[in-house]
């Protein structure tokens, strides 16, 4: 079946013609696009940066690069087959290799897939010649996995390919590329979801309330802005805490942030017709009781948190090596160390919370009180929150990037109890 696509804006056609003999931009080194989520902009770079690559070369090399690349798949390489496809080029996912074996009548180019996710994920792609490399999320990615896949780039008429939302206004990417674009003899486009033919003005008003304060000036109006103030501002309504909902819950999980000088914070979700709502929670402040628990002790404590429900998952702080050994030990619950991106995870929350998938219910006081006093750094160079005040914020965090954004993850499949 053939897709229906709308007809491309103008910054999204420049993004897929830049290169073209006829374009007044054609011998630029490299193409920056940054701005607004949903704007059109990955797609389009994608699907421009395949066609540049069979314009020039045949039997080359070129990479696609994410910050991992689970996400270089789920946001570049999946949308991309189909129209590629249409348009009659074949394509080979030699998935065991992270490579795409693409052909277009008797032309024939590989693209590697690379994750730039850490310090050293430069190694990995060390000793590549390439003719031209596209940085999907680039400014998530530290500088050095940067630098080194920009250097891999040797051969003549190769292009590097820029693609990001905003962050943070002192980001080394924004000040060496975003503002030294001619400098660098690099295309900047600048794209607003309005960009995008394909977002219906009622899908840009539900992503205007999913994002508020640097959030919404970052992914709706594509400003590179620093945050300040409350992390959450929305939380403070007076209508932000309901009451328990009556009903049963399909299932149930726990997130925990393990302290024993700092508080312990358990909280306990329930999902009821696709919302999760934290229903309980245990708090201990060993510093405010006067005393420390054990991990014996704190399992104990989230034995009963939990009761004679059954429960499908439990994420854990994952430096709390020792408490999810307990858990193990004991063997009546699933344990997974938490994922632990702070500001990822933070976007995460606040986007669930907003779109109301998840519900903080009246009774949490704990997450109540440090909803109130969770602040952003105003010290910090970049992106920082301050470490007061976050324990239930932690498992909070912990509980949608691990369990709910988890959901349709491979390793939920094990979140079975165990006997």
């Amino acid at each position: 079946m053939t897709h229906m696509y709308k007809p491309f804006s103008e910054k999204q056609m420049l993004a897929l013609t830049w290169w073209m003999d006829n374009s007044k931009y054609k011998n630029c080194d490299a193409v920056i696009c940054d701005g607004a989520v949903r704007s059109g902009k990955t797609f389009c770079m994608s699907l421009s940066f395949v066609l540049w690559a069979f314009s020039l070369f045949s039997n080359s090399s070129f990479a696609l690069c994410g910050k991992t690349i689970r996400s270089l798949r789920r946001n570049l390489v999946t949308p991309l087959i189909s129209p590629l496809k249409e348009l009659g080029f074949e394509i080979t996912d030699k998935h065991s290799e992270n490579m795409l074996l693409i052909s277009y009548q008797n032309r024939f180019n590989r693209f590697y897939l690379f994750g730039g996710k850490d310090e050293g994920s430069a190694s990995l792609i060390q000793g590549m010649t390439l003719c031209g490399i596209l940085l999907d999320e680039v400014a998530l990615m530290p500088r050095s996995f940067v630098e080194q896949a920009l250097a891999r780039c040797s051969v003549s008429g190769s292009t590097f390919w820029f693609n990001c939302n905003p962050e943070y206004p002192s980001h080394w990417f924004y000040n060496e590329w975003i503002k030294k674009a001619k400098e660098k003899n690099a295309l900047y486009i600048h794209f607003k979801m309005q960009d995008n033919p394909s977002l219906s003005k009622k899908m840009i008003k539900r992503y205007e309330k999913m994002y508020s304060g640097a959030f919404f000036r970052r992914f709706v109006k594509g400003e590179w802005v620093a945050v300040n103030g409350a992390v959450y501002p929305f939380m403070e309504h007076s209508d932000a805490f309901p009451d328990i909902p009556k009903g049963d819950f399909e299932s149930y999980a726990v997130s925990c942030d393990y302290g024993t000088v700092n508080p312990a914070s358990f909280g306990l979700w329930g999902k009821q017709n696709d919302v999760w709502y934290r229903i309980d929670e245990y708090y201990f402040d060993s510093k405010k009781e006067g005393y420390q628990r054990t991990d014996e002790e704190h399992y104990t404590a989230l034995c009963e948190l939990i009761g004679s429900k059954e429960i499908s998952l439990i994420a854990v702080d994952p430096s709390a090596a020792s408490f999810i050994e307990v858990i193990k030990r004991h063997e009546k619950f699933t344990v997974v160390p938490a994922q632990n991106n702070v500001i990822d995870g933070i976007r995460c929350v606040s986007s669930a919370l907003k779109d109301k998938r998840i519900i903080i219910c009246n009774n949490c006081k704990a997450a109540i009180k440090e909803f109130s006093l969770y602040r952003w750094s105003e010290n910090a160079k970049n992106d920082a929150v301050v470490k007061q005040n976050d324990h239930a914020m932690d498992d909070i965090r912990y509980f949608v990037t691990t369990i709910m954004n988890g959901e349709d993850d491979s390793f939920v499949v094990l979140a079975t109890k165990r006997y």
